[in-house]
């Protein structure tokens, strides 16, 4: 079993390399966005508590974040014992504590953390060019700048944290796709015990 967070900034590439990693692992891919948009489409008990505080433009708490993980967890065991990808999620310290605590309560951890570096001018280079291919609203340079200042103020210090749990793969996130995703199998075949002995 192998557990990943992929983290980053908006626009550093994580949904690309999510992709390459969900291939070459075999993982199931936990994206907490996709997962609440289910719930709530499909008016479970979870997804209307979840929408009272989305259609007010809340946040969702932290222990409703972590109810929905655990019954994707316990619906899908099969899908989960090869490891899953958790993605937009944590994305604040106390969500990883809380994170480690649902994992621990099913013998299992996150393995690793990788990080997608990119400086911030190329970010918001990637993100306008994505902007005019695709049409993305949100894509425009004020849009952008909030984003980043967001990712700064808010989500940056999980970084800290999870170095300081020795789980966090610093990746350097310029060039290919496959040099790219080549940085990141090396660095997490040298450093998770679990790959290194297989």
């Amino acid at each position: 079993m192998l557990n990943l967070v992929i983290f980053g900034a908006p626009g550093s590439g994580k949904g690309t390399q999510s992709e390459r990693l969900i291939s070459h692992f075999g993982l199931h891919h936990i994206s907490t966005g996709e997962v609440l948009r289910d719930h709530i489409a499909r008016g479970t008990e979870l997804g209307k508590i979840a929408d009272s505080y989305i259609s007010k433009g809340q946040l969702i708490p932290d222990d409703l974040m972590i109810r929905v993980l655990e019954h994707v967890l316990d619906a899908n065991p099969e899908l989960v014992q090869k490891g899953v990808i958790f993605d937009g999620f944590p994305r604040t310290i106390d969500q990883a504590k809380a994170l480690k605590e649902m994992l621990a309560k099913r013998g299992s951890r996150v393995h690793a953390v990788v990080g997608l570096e990119v400086e911030e001018d190329e970010l918001v280079r990637r993100m306008l060019n994505r902007g005019k291919e695709t049409g993305r609203a949100d894509d425009n340079l004020d849009t952008i700048k909030n984003r980043l200042q967001v990712y700064h103020t808010q989500t940056c210090p999980l970084r800290d944290y999870y170095i300081g749990e020795g789980k966090y793969h610093a990746i350097d996130g310029n060039g290919s796709v496959d040099e790219i995703f080549g940085r990141i199998h090396d660095s997490l075949h040298q450093r998770v015990p679990e790959l290194a002995e297989a």
